[in-house]
């Protein structure tokens, strides 16, 4: 009787250590997800053909900037500013689909009437520069839509993480709660060079730790 007491007891003690290292595990893996993950780069890759066009046309637009932060300081002005130019242009430019090929009379335009989602991230970006955000915080980035379409979209590096001002919505979204698959942007240095983008990373989900304890415990 006393050796089955005991047992029990062991076996409350072990328990009650488990659920309070999963309790610690999830706590740790809740802090973990709330800090924003930036966008990770990994090699150069080409620049877009109708980019390396677009900085010949417009060569203010792709100087190198090495001076300024890396990150806009977000707070409220900032948040206010985003919406406004990204609402702003959304309905300034009239969207339509530009066939570019080997037609060189269509290329990326900054605040046209009518145009794509090129023209829509150019000229958020020239707007945000215009009104004295750094350069190099703002970058176009190429992604792919759940629809497998190529779209470009305007990247704002803030210290509330990198946020992106998109075309098809005037919500100002993290990168990686977007739908989209990511495939290059701009150098932060240089706005001329792109680099291949690192695909978010798989979070640890809490369950699996779970898991993993109790796997541990038999």
């Amino acid at each position: 009787m006393a050796r089955r007491a005991q047992t029990i007891s062991l076996f409350i003690v072990v328990a009650s250590t488990l659920v309070a290292t999963a309790a610690d595990a999830r706590s740790r893996l809740a802090q973990d997800s709330s800090a924003p993950t930036p966008i990770v780069v990994s090699s150069p890759t080409l620049a877009p053909f109708q980019h390396v066009r677009f900085c010949l046309h417009y060569p203010s637009e792709c100087r190198s900037e090495l001076r300024g932060p890396d990150r806009i300081e977000m707070n409220a002005e900032i948040a206010d500013l985003l919406k406004r130019v990204n609402h702003g242009v959304n309905t300034a430019i009239n969207p339509m689909v530009k066939s570019y090929g080997s037609d060189l009379r269509n290329g990326w335009t900054i605040a046209p009437a009518s145009g794509d989602c090129n023209d829509f991230a150019v000229t958020k970006r020239h707007d945000l520069v215009k009104g004295g955000l750094p350069a190099k915080a703002l970058r176009l980035s190429v992604v792919k839509t759940a629809a497998g379409a190529g779209h470009l979209v305007l990247v704002v590096a803030t210290t509330s993480g990198d946020l992106v001002m998109d075309n098809l919505t005037d919500a100002i979204r993290p990168w990686n709660g977007t739908n989209y698959r990511w495939l290059k942007i701009q150098s932060s240095t240089d706005a001329r060079f792109w680099y291949e983008i690192k695909g978010p990373a798989m979070e640890a989900d809490g369950s699996q730790i779970l898991s993993k304890f109790r796997l541990a415990d038999r």
